[in-house]
């Protein structure tokens, strides 16, 4: 496995253009700033002034599509490279146009909302030949690592199955998913694409084993108006019932305000709270805007609860298991061996074998599980493993390439087609 290293003596800083400089932009954009002598932030596209303003030293564009003309204007790209941070549903097209312009491309997953843009992505993207690298930052951690290396280290013997957990969060669910911008189909995606095809291709990557064939149940069980407490008002200011409920706005929002000042979630609510002193500032937003409104009248449609069943190469099964109630914490994952069996919960990997009856530890350490934490080391990698492979040529460094981050996509639409129709599905060999 390539790991990425500093830049070769002399180098120019990586010129990187930012396409939507929301929270995963800035997010990626942070690893640019820290290390300025790796790479720069050279251009930004997004339509808000604001957002735009944060970068000074950046030529500033409303959208990618000015990008795209200034790149004409100038007779080929103003950056070595793109991070494409857009919403799901705007990926396809800045992306294959960026693409042909000659810029290499890093784009947010999933990849696009249905699987023929998605095809159209990786094969416009390999058909101009430039690097491209999705956003699939669970492969980039440290704890990844550890646990493939000790599938790839033959300690468990042949991999006969896994369990996977994904513990969305009850208040990050309520969140991001039921007041948030993923919370419909149609202006998003699917559950299993928007939140979890990180996890399908996780399964694949770590047992190096395609998913071959899934079936998959699931529903909106919980976030529904038939679930609403006696006494539910619309908005959660505006509720006898906020104060029993456990999705209340105000018990999320303003203790968030108060230990983080503006950082996410706040900064989803509103870009003009930044500390305790703010609170009518955030009661404002809240009263006005979709994170104040009750969860049980809501407008969302996604899953809250899903299973999915799959039959992985050469034989092996997998469970994964993705739900909104729970604590937001780490993965959790078992994998099934001939000769040992392994047990991952984010930060340590427990290792049983068989033929010795022993059983080891590997610590990690806690490097957070969620976006506001970096998603345990694996933003900044990808950004670092994306900035090496334009720096050194050496496109090795990018571990979610269009191939694999395709098969991660075309078995979680399998899933909800068996999801829907109650089938076993095949997944396409791409």
């Amino acid at each position: 496995m390539a790991t990425p290293t500093s830049a070769p003596t002399g180098a120019r800083p990586v010129r990187i253009a930012l396409v939507g400089a929301g929270n995963r932009g800035l997010t990626y954009a942070g690893w640019i700033r820290d290390h300025p002598e790796r790479a720069r932030v050279t251009a930004v596209a997004d339509p808000r002034p604001g957002a735009r303003a944060l970068f000074p030293d950046a030529a500033g564009y409303p959208g990618w599509r000015d990008l795209l003309a200034a790149t004409a204007a100038n007779g080929g790209p103003l950056a070595d490279g793109v991070i494409v941070a857009t919403q799901d549903r705007d990926h396809a097209e800045p992306v294959l146009a960026l693409a042909e312009a000659g810029y290499a491309i890093m784009t947010e997953k999933p990849l696009a909302p249905t699987e023929a843009e998605c095809r159209a992505i990786v094969e416009g993207v390999r058909a101009t030949g430039v690097p491209f690298a999705v956003c699939h930052v669970m492969r980039y951690t440290p704890y990844t690592d550890l646990v493939k290396s000790v599938v790839d280290s033959g300690v468990l013997g042949t991999v006969t199955g896994l369990d996977h957990l994904e513990p969305v969060g009850w208040w990050h669910y309520a969140h991001s998913y039921v007041r948030g911008p993923w919370r419909r189909e149609d202006t998003s995606s699917p559950m299993i694409l928007a939140k979890s095809c990180h996890d399908l291709d996780w399964i694949a990557y770590v047992t190096g084993r395609r998913i071959e064939s899934v079936a998959s149940f699931g529903s909106l069980q919980h976030f529904r108006p038939g679930n609403a407490p006696e006494g539910a008002g619309d908005n959660c200011l505006e509720c006898a019932a906020e104060p029993g409920c456990p999705y209340s706005a105000p018990k999320l929002y303003y203790p968030a305000l108060r230990r983080t000042g503006g950082a996410w979630p706040i900064d989803h609510v509103t870009t003009r709270a930044t500390g305790a002193g703010d609170e009518d500032v955030l009661t404002e937003a809240l009263r006005t805007g979709p994170y104040g409104r009750c969860v049980y009248r809501s407008d969302n449609d996604v899953v809250d609860n899903q299973v999915v069943a799959m039959q992985l190469a050469g034989g092996a099964t997998a469970v994964f298991t993705m739900t909104a109630f729970t604590a937001q914490t780490h993965r959790q994952t078992r994998i099934f061996g001939s000769h040992g069996w392994l047990r991952g919960d984010g930060e340590r990997v427990t290792v049983h074998d068989f033929r010795t009856d022993t059983t080891e530890v590997h610590e990690t350490g806690d490097l957070g599980s969620n976006a506001a934490d970096g998603h345990g080391g694996g933003d900044a990698a990808l950004v670092e493993a994306f900035v090496t492979a334009l720096a050194t040529g050496d496109r090795s460094h990018i571990r979610s390439g269009p191939a694999d981050s395709l098969g991660s996509h075309l078995a979680a639409f399998a899933a909800e087609r068996s999801r829907h129709r109650g089938t076993v599905e095949t997944v396409p060999h791409r």
